[in-house]
């Protein structure tokens, strides 16, 4: 069984006439998307900016509601759960956010920070307990306890993103959504955090939704890895089938902008023109079609479905030949 299985989730918010007008139309942030993670492991979710990544994460998390859809967890939906049972699931699972320090309220010790899940869930009993805890937290993320009574600005960025992480923990939970949480940090400092989140997951067995942009980062960290564009899934596969041979156009592009340090790399860069369209007004067919070097005729008019072209590696492309070959990626093949 499934730690999570998202089936068929959709988001979508309205888009209104002036401030008090009625809704003129319904932005598709997230539509349709299938997803499941297993107990320890890492799924990473990949694809530009405003594609639904982060409104994925959070929507499973429901801290935005889904339009459409099942979140099933274990072997209960959650998109059903409210109130005081919501609350309760809500140990389980967590979040990361990309900015540490918009993370954190200004005015609040990290003590504080991280000892608030404590107190909304009632998990200690007494204050010696709850002092004792949150110490060991921030051992367990390579803070200095003697710290806790100090306030975020007091620290750097990478020490702030410890905290989060910290705060995450609190609760024990089995799934951690990771949104972007070394995107706005220095190069060193994000392979401390990245090393962090795997010595975590190896002796807690969390499992991580690790959102980012940089597809090297997220081939180091993850088992699968889905690629999204316009709020839908293109392609999914284990991370390394992925980055070595990727079927849909727009993984290919994503990957061939991956820096090499290979001088004589032979890797072609893929430019994409125009701009992401609109999720308002999507376009008929594929999405990624405007953009597609290699579009035929019918990318403009049918969607197509995401199939599983070869064991475990899915993609929604109608370019893909008998030979698992597309025409960003002539080589693929069956193995």
């Amino acid at each position: 069984m499934s730690l999570l299985e998202v089936r068929q989730l959709s988001v979508r918010f309205p888009v209104r006439r002036g401030l008090f007008g009625g809704v003129r139309a319904w932005l598709r942030a997230v539509d349709r998307v299938d997803l499941e993670i297993q107990t320890g492991e890492t799924v990473g979710l990949v694809g530009e900016s405003g594609c639904g990544k982060s409104t994925l994460g959070r929507a499973i998390l429901r801290l935005i509601e889904p339009a459409d859809g099942q979140i099933i967890w274990k072997d209960t939906d959650i998109t059903t759960l409210s109130g005081r049972e919501l609350r309760q699931w809500r140990r389980q699972a967590q979040i990361i956010f990309q900015d540490p320090i918009n993370s954190l309220d200004p005015r609040q010790t990290v003590g504080d920070a991280i000892g608030e899940a404590l107190d909304v869930h009632k998990l200690a009993p007494n204050r010696r307990e709850r002092q004792d805890r949150i110490a060991a937290l921030m051992e367990s993320v390579g803070l200095d306890p003697s710290r806790a009574s100090d306030y975020p600005h007091e620290f750097s960025g990478g020490q702030r993103q410890r905290i989060g992480i910290a705060r995450a923990l609190a609760v024990q939970p089995d799934l951690i959504v990771c949104d972007e949480p070394v995107s706005a940090l220095d190069v060193s400092i994000q392979a401390q955090i990245v090393n962090l989140l795997l010595d975590l997951q190896r002796t807690r067995g969390i499992a991580y939704l690790f959102i980012a942009h940089d597809l090297a980062l997220v081939e180091h960290i993850s088992r699968r890895v889905l690629v999204m564009y316009l709020g839908r899934v293109v392609e999914s596969a284990d991370a390394t089938e992925l980055l070595h041979h990727p079927l849909h156009p727009y993984t290919q592009a994503l990957i061939s902008a991956v820096p090499v340090l290979d001088p004589d790399s032979r890797r072609k860069r893929i430019i994409l023109g125009g701009e992401v369209p609109s999720p308002i007004n999507p376009p008929p067919g594929c999405a990624f079609h405007p953009r597609c070097p290699w579009a035929e005729p019918k990318c403009k008019s049918i969607a197509p479905a995401l199939r599983e072209v070869k064991q475990g590696h899915k993609a929604a492309c109608h370019l893909i030949t008998a030979d698992n070959s597309t025409p960003g990626n002539p080589t693929a093949t069956n193995t």
